[in-house]
């Protein structure tokens, strides 16, 4: 069964409080069912940008260690999830974007979307097309706008489709991989969840940062040629 069993616990007293950016919350009240609807919601819907992708993986791995203080989950369960939902999610961001991806872009009126939709087709045109699918997966709100701005952009289907599932693979079970074998390494590793999802969720942002830098340094850098010319 995908999801937790402490769910129906929480539940039954009333006491479930879900906070969609906290992996933990998630995790705690859905199990391995709400690492594939995040994953769908982050990867496929541009309205998901802000779930907590990378550390939602990460956090997912410990909880598949036996013998924890806390939630158990079941690695395997775990892994279809997060693939699923990763795969999914992208395909029916290409989708969307082959449907009117630019025009929902331009209605959104989210500073982060808009940024990480400039990101991304720098990716792709810095990186080509299979490369830049494949990082993009790494990279937070960059992987939510990269797939819709494919379709919108007329990758081709068959190369969408062959990177995005490579990408999609190496992300989900690496990360959920890595903190399973954290967790295996060090003995009641999950009490100190908090300051590890922390360092997955400021590690994740790094590609992004210095990608931010890059595109400023070169705008200045074609600003101050013009002022030469």
């Amino acid at each position: 069964m995908l999801l937790c069993p402490h769910f129906c616990d929480l539940a039954a007293h009333g006491r479930l409080a879900v906070n969609v950016l906290d992996a933990g919350s998630l995790l705690t009240a859905f199990g391995a069912l709400g690492v594939a609807v995040v994953l769908f919601a982050e990867t496929g819907l541009l309205v998901g940008f802000f779930l907590p992708g990378d550390s939602l993986l990460f956090t997912a791995g410990l909880l598949c260690v036996p013998g924890g203080t806390g939630v158990h989950l079941s690695l395997s369960q775990v892994l279809v999830a997060a693939v699923g939902g990763a795969l999914a999610g992208a395909q029916v961001g290409y989708w969307i974007g082959r449907r009117g991806g630019r025009a929902l872009l331009a209605r959104s009126r989210s500073r982060n979307l808009h940024e990480g939709a400039e990101r991304a087709e720098e990716l792709l045109e810095r990186y080509g097309h299979a490369k830049a699918i494949v990082l993009a997966r790494f990279i937070p709100v960059v992987r939510t706008v990269l797939n819709p701005l494919a379709g919108a952009l007329d990758v081709p289907a068959r190369v969408f489709i062959l990177w995005q599932v490579i990408g999609g693979l190496v992300w989900t079970v690496g990360l959920v991989l890595a903190g399973y074998a954290l967790g295996s390494s060090i003995p009641n590793v999950d009490r100190y969840l908090l300051p590890l999802v922390a360092l997955i969720v400021l590690l994740s942002l790094l590609p992004l940062a210095r990608e931010v830098l890059r595109s400023r340094r070169a705008r200045r850098d074609r600003g101050a040629a013009g002022g030469e010319v």
